[in-house]
């Protein structure tokens, strides 16, 4: 058994562009833009979705939208999404990068969010296949 849930939404913006980005989004959607002391590829837009991330991040490739499903099993989340159809295309500290079926990117990230939002709006998976 385990659990996971939706946690952030990023929008990956080419490297040079991301600064103009988080600006943007920023004040589109009238939140602070507060770059990552530790992960400075990355801008968080506190305050724009309830319970969620969203955030800026700076890539080294075309601009598109990912989303982060964060668990506190990273294998078995990650087995239960290749059931589904998804395949792994990377690795990146502790996470686990997938392809949707139709081609989105998704992450599979260990628990990052306050621990009693987590517990509020993780579902239970009981197998790999859920």
């Amino acid at each position: 058994m385990h659990r996971s849930r939706l946690s952030t939404v990023l929008i990956d913006v080419p490297e040079p562009d991301a600064p103009a980005a988080a600006a943007f989004w920023s004040a589109a959607l009238g939140v602070p833009a507060r770059p990552s002391p530790d992960e400075p590829q990355f801008t968080s837009l506190p305050g724009a979705l309830h319970d969620l991330v969203l955030a800026v991040q700076a890539v080294h490739d075309l601009p598109r939208y990912h989303i982060d499903i964060e668990t506190d099993d990273v294998p078995a989340e990650t087995a239960r999404l290749l059931a589904l159809g998804a395949v792994e295309v990377d690795r990146w500290l502790e996470c686990r990068i997938l392809r949707a079926p139709g081609g989105h990117l998704l992450c599979v990230i260990p628990v990052h969010s306050d621990p009693a939002v987590f517990e509020r709006h993780a579902r239970v998976w009981d197998h790999p296949a859920g």
